[in-house]
């Protein structure tokens, strides 16, 4: 794989516990070169330290270190929730984490419905009606564990675009 870089604005000095404000969560394919870069470029000016993945996720891949210590390093999360979210186990595994987070470390997290329903996402309809498959990753425990993430998620206040 190639090495992985990573576009963020270095913490102030005011915060040395935390590294980042803010940890985006959202696939790529969905909204990586739209609404995604356009929030991520309005942060960085607004002076909002923001951590976002560049580089393109190997299928079936596990989180790498690196995105487990953003995310812990971080103060919030914006999950942007889009049509193809829940088909990476990547992007569920990070979501997972950052509840757990919000659980354990009071991090914030903002839901952003990006062209879905959070009522889809909480009843897992459509693309969020995740099933067991063949596949090493989506075994009984994973899928249960995602599927609690993906209800905790759509039961937060958060933003819905549709437009």
């Amino acid at each position: 794989m190639a090495s992985t870089s990573y576009s963020t604005v270095m913490a102030s000095s005011r915060d040395k516990a935390c590294s980042y404000d803010v940890f985006l969560s959202f696939r790529g394919e969905d909204t990586r070169h739209s609404f995604t870069d356009h929030l991520y470029h309005k942060l960085i000016q607004a002076g909002i330290c923001t951590f976002r993945d560049n580089e393109e996720i190997n299928r079936g891949e596990e989180l790498k270190p690196e995105i487990e210590k953003a995310i812990k390093a971080s103060k919030a999360s914006i999950v942007v929730l889009s049509k193809n979210y829940a088909t990476s186990t990547w992007c569920l595994d990070e979501l997972v984490l950052i509840l757990q987070q919000r659980r354990e470390c009071r991090h914030i997290v903002l839901p952003v419905f990006y062209h879905v329903k959070p009522t889809d996402v909480r009843n897992h309809k459509k693309k969020f009606g995740i099933k067991v498959k063949s596949a090493s990753r989506w075994t009984d425990h994973n899928v249960s564990m995602w599927k609690m993430a993906l209800m905790q998620v759509a039961q937060l206040t958060g933003l819905v675009l549709t437009g």
